[in-house]
């Protein structure tokens, strides 16, 4: 019979305290907690002694250390106790159990093995041995390896950490996915960035903590038949947070204070953002902005998709002379107008340009690639440097930061893969020219260019940067993410909400979409699969775009986008029914609320808040909303419920102009438009005609609104409080004060509002002069 070796690996020997450390000696392997607060921890888990350094990863800050734990010690277990967190870990098997600080369980581990490493060789290509090939894609030429030389660079470890979830325990987060997930059990979920897809490694219960996992290689989340556990693809060692937020919205205070806050976006980011594939001239950027102030719409920023650059100069950081004969003469036209100009650049660049020519000279290209290394620092100066000189000099407001995932090896495939088989498939594309433990980095590192280069220019501009592809730590570099090239269809459509939600549940706060999907017609790529093939002219695609819009105007950042259909709103002037009106009403009302919404980012800045959360998050004792992602939480107050199914054309089931909402328990809910107050805890039917969205406002709440205007800038400072009785309220208003540059240094006014529901009283702490209270009772 074969011998069977006796599995002692994980067997503690010995642990002791070091410098705010708890050091443990395992029969093979190396262990460190390190308490961040007193309710999260970090866990570092090798087979080789971890090195100090080893913490020094881009997603998170430096922690200052914490002293106020302890721990006990006796045969069976060592147990680590916190103000809001106990860590019991059996010494037989190395298994970790997490309770609160009253010793409620929160998670366990698997019971044997939970840890598992293994060690494997990390390969890189030998510089001028690779053989290329060029494919044409939606996003340009792209250079695709065929064959190379390698040679081993290092080792790293494939990792997984087992875990048993409670029954029907919810867990919610790991960015954003074009399946339309809600909760993440039951699902296995890969974790590399793509076009559709942003990889966020951090998930959060409904029980109130959370899992960060400190990596930056592609990973996955299985609780499937096959295991439920997180898995990562290269690392140097095991890396994760337990955080116990005590609530969901305590996670992401407890991330935030791991990976940074957020930065201050400028206020005009909140206002409308026109974009389309593409404004291709000076003049028509200035037409389409003019005919938005001559039609009274409400527009902050317009945007300049690919090709700025000259004509075969993909990815050069300079504007075509032709076509923009005097870029500082269209974005003062712009300013004089109260509209932001925002442009896009990318990582690539064509061999034929200036650009890539110094870089290859500096040789700081990633290798066998035309792309810029942003994991080197000199090649993020020398990037944000052409960037300054060619573009920004030229009043440029806002950075579209395009491709920045930056491989994406499905978009060159004539068939849709399987999401295992493309995971493979970027795990072996991607390794070729960024290191296998920074695979799903590289955005992160691009939108720390240019968010510091921006920074030590001088200029007052707040950072703003749209970008595709995101990882923990980018909400410190003042990026908002959006979903990327996604296809017209109401299963789209209902899908991105939930998208939308699991990317805010991961901690990240500010999201997008392509309003109306990017791509609208159906065409040979697998991804161009619109159902629209008349575009504007087809009715059915005018009622989609407008719900879309209406729920747009209730995103953290409300944006147009797309390809096939012109996007400006007097395009949806159809005589079929009032689209354009309802378009209107929607921009209209968006401004109305931006002393609400503008409040509300505030708070993502200063506490740590989101602007938009699943149900969940703020009813986690009603069992009902926990599959509920076609409604979400905007700000504190508001509960907006997006209208995802036709009900004008293309509806055969000849449904009515309502929509079911379920109003969650514990408070009761006031209809916005009608003022009319519901019980919470039941399922209503609710009036949805074209014109507007189901919005519904919580009893207690205090919402400011103001005058719509043409821009953000043109806003009243005339305050209207609407206060919505049946509890007592609270609502913090921000408002910018001294350069305006950030909230970094208290660089904010605020006032508070308080609202004693027994007394019928407004209380006010604050700068609140020349406001109009008006109550809704």
């Amino acid at each position: 019979m074969l011998d069977c070796i006796p599995y002692n690996n994980m067997r503690m020997l010995g642990a002791h305290r070091y410098n705010d450390m708890l050091e443990i000696r395992l029969e093979k392997g190396f262990q460190r907690i390190i308490p961040v607060d007193g309710q999260s921890i970090r866990v570092m888990y090798s087979l080789e002694p971890i090195r100090d350094e080893a913490g020094c990863k881009p997603c998170i800050t430096e922690l200052p250390p914490y002293a106020d734990w302890n721990y006990t010690e006796n045969d069976d277990h060592i147990l680590l106790k916190m103000p809001e967190l106990q860590v019991r870990m059996d010494k037989k098997t190395n298994s970790f159990q997490y309770f609160d600080g009253q010793g409620k369980l929160l998670l366990k581990e698997r019971e044997k093995r939970s840890k598992e490493l293994e060690s494997f060789p990390v390969y890189g290509l030998v510089k001028g041995k690779a053989e290329k090939e060029y494919i044409e894609t939606a996003d340009g030429v792209k250079e695709v390896i065929k064959d190379a030389v390698k040679v081993q660079t290092g080792s790293a470890y494939r990792t997984r950490l087992h875990f048993e979830f409670g029954e029907d325990e919810a867990v919610y987060g790991l960015g954003q996915h074009e399946e339309g997930y809600h909760s993440a059990r039951g699902n296995c979920i890969y974790l590399n960035q793509a076009n559709r897809t942003i990889a966020i490694p951090v998930f959060v219960s409904e029980k109130g903590y959370g899992i960060f996992v400190n990596t930056c290689s592609p990973s996955i989340f299985s609780d499937t038949a096959e295991g439920t556990y997180f898995y990562t693809e290269a690392d140097s060692e095991m890396d994760f947070f337990f955080m116990n937020g005590c609530s969901m919205d305590g996670v992401v205070r407890e991330f935030r204070k791991i990976t940074g806050k957020a930065a201050m976006l400028p206020k005009w980011a909140f206002g409308y953002i026109q974009s389309q594939e593409r404004y291709e001239t000076q003049d028509e950027i200035l037409e389409v902005a003019g005919q938005y102030r001559e039609k009274g719409i409400g527009l902050d920023c317009i945007v300049l998709d690919w090709i700025s650059w000259p004509d075969g100069q993909w990815g050069q950081k300079s504007f075509d002379k032709n076509r923009f004969p005097d870029p500082d003469e269209m974005t003062d036209k712009l300013h004089d107008e109260h509209v932001h100009f925002m442009i896009s650049i990318w990582p690539n660049m064509d061999n034929s340009t200036d650009d890539v020519k110094a870089f290859s000279e500096a040789d700081l290209l990633l290798p066998g690639i035309n792309i810029y290394n942003a994991l080197d620092k000199k090649a993020r100066e020398l990037y944000w440097k052409q960037a300054r000189e060619g573009l920004f000099v030229h009043g440029i407001d806002a950075w579209w930061c395009d491709n920045s995932e930056p491989v994406c090896p499905e978009w060159m495939r004539q068939v849709r893969p399987e999401n295992a088989a493309n995971y493979a498939e970027y795990c072996r594309s991607v390794a070729n020219h960024i290191p296998a433990p920074y695979m799903n980095a590289f955005g992160l590192y691009h939108a720390m260019g240019i968010y510091e280069g921006q920074r030590a220019s001088g200029t007052q501009k707040r950072v703003c940067n749209l970008t595709r592809s995101g990882y923990p730590g980018q909400q410190r570099y003042g990026t908002i993410l959006w979903s990327g090239d996604i296809s017209a269809s109401w299963d789209t459509f209902r899908k991105q909400i939930a998208a939308g939600l699991n990317f805010c549940a991961s901690g990240m706060p500010y999201w997008t979409t392509d309003i109306g999907a990017f791509f609208v017609k159906n065409g040979v790529q697998w991804y161009w699969n619109g159902d629209y093939d008349l575009g504007a002219e087809d009715p059915a695609y005018c009622e989609l775009f407008t719900r879309w819009y209406q729920w747009g105007a209730f995103l953290p950042v409300f944006r147009g986008h797309g390809t096939d259909v012109r996007r400006e709103l007097w395009n949806f002037d159809h005589k079929a029914a009032p689209f354009y009106e309802a378009l209107v009403e929607a921009n209209r009302r968006r401004y109305e609320l931006m002393p609400y919404i503008y409040s509300t980012a505030g708070n993502v800045h200063v506490n740590d808040g989101l602007i938009m959360r699943p149900l969940v998050f703020g009813f986690t004792d009603d069992p009902n909303v926990k599959d509920i992602f076609d409604q979400y939480l905007f700000g504190d107050a508001l509960m907006v419920c997006p209208v995802a199914d036709p009900m004008y054309f293309g509806n055969e089931t000849g449904k009515s102009h309502t929509r079911k909402v379920y109003l969650p328990a514990g408070c009761d809910w006031y209809d916005y438009y009608t003022d009319v107050k519901f019980a919470g805890g039941q399922w209503i039917e609710t009036d949805a005609p074209l014109d507007k969205i189901p919005l519904f406002v919580k009893a207690g709440s205090i919402i400011p609104r103001t005058e719509a205007a043409l821009s953000v800038e043109e806003l009243s400072n005339d305050i209207t409080l609407h206060i919505y009785p049946g509890s007592d309220g609270h609502f913090t208003m921000y408002e910018d004060a001294g350069d305006g540059y950030g909230y970094e240094n208290g660089d904010y006014e605020l006032t508070e509002f308080t609202w004693n529901d027994a007394a019928g009283e407004l209380l006010e702490n604050g700068n609140a002069s020349g406001r109009r209270v008006v109550l809704h009772k």
